[in-house]
């Protein structure tokens, strides 16, 4: 009986110790309000004066290419349509509190690109899902990404995005990072491939390590920070990656490039989207990070 009240007792203390990790690697607040500063400059306006657009190939079940669209000799959709919005992949609207709110179509392939180059910079907005998904992935999960240190062509991946890195914006992996086009960085991980910022393994490709995305059809603040050839991919206020020794396909220090907002198959809002300069990572998200 006493060895039975035993085991008993130790199931229970394994029991309670994991709810209490689960509870700590899930966040229950989710911040809606960005850092204050006085130092923001809005990226988002009606005319997206900030912005150009490429938009990529269109898949085969889009309709209504533009007129001089040119499809290959078998009359397949193979080129980019290119520079220029021709599909409306990209329109800002104004919700019912008078806040503007960038509509992403997701129906076609495209990337929203700075017409600035930026370095050294605290990047935030506030992303939430739609409803539709558009071929090729009506049976995957909605996708898009924060690109960053993109440069060169537009088209260098996919025929769509640059030459970059990303803060990927996917259901349930906000954070992980990928390389586009040769781009490459250093990540710790743990055994399963996952951001750890304790571990001694570095790899060059990751996936966050928290998921701290908020409920489908709500608003989830997105944060990057980047400093030199370093970066903190943040979600809801919480550290889903931190990277170093960010290089180009070229093997030089990646310190500086466009960002991107994709297009890619999914209907996407977002809002809040501001940017400011900045000498140094905030204390708390370094300590975080373990940079």
């Amino acid at each position: 009986m006493k060895k039975n009240l035993t085991t008993i007792l130790v199931a229970v203390f394994v029991l309670l110790s994991s709810s209490s990790i689960a509870q700590k690697q899930t966040p229950k607040k989710y911040p809606s309000k960005k850092t204050k500063s006085k130092e923001w400059t809005d990226l988002l306006d009606k005319e997206l004066s900030h912005w150009e657009v490429w938009t990529g190939v269109p898949h085969k079940s889009v309709k209504n290419l533009p007129a001089d669209y040119k499809k290959d000799a078998n009359g397949e959709n193979t080129a980019p349509i290119g520079l220029g919005d021709p599909l409306g992949m990209y329109k800002v609207t104004e919700d019912k509190n008078g806040e503007l709110v960038l509509n992403i179509s997701g129906k076609v392939y495209a990337g929203l690109t700075s017409l600035k180059t930026y370095s050294n910079y605290h990047m935030t907005l506030l992303f939430k899902w739609g409803e539709k998904k558009y071929e090729p992935r009506l049976d995957k999960l909605r996708d898009n990404g924060l690109l960053y240190h993109c440069y060169g062509e537009h088209g260098a991946f996919w025929d769509v995005w640059k030459s970059c890195l990303e803060s990927q914006i996917q259901e349930g992996d906000f954070g992980d990072l990928f390389t586009l086009a040769g781009t490459s960085a250093q990540v710790r991980v743990n055994e399963n491939g996952r951001f750890d910022a304790n571990s001694e393994v570095i790899k060059k490709k990751a996936k966050r390590g928290i998921d701290a995305e908020s409920p489908h059809g709500e608003w989830t603040r997105v944060d990057l920070y980047v400093i030199g050839d370093k970066a903190i991919h943040v979600t809801n206020g919480v550290v889903s990656l931190a990277l170093t020794d960010a290089k180009d396909d070229k093997g030089n220090a990646l310190t500086e490039g466009q960002i991107q907002i994709q297009s890619e198959g999914a209907e996407a809002y977002a809002k809040d989207i501001c940017i400011r300069p900045i000498t140094k990572f905030p204390k708390k998200i370094l300590k975080a990070a373990n940079l």
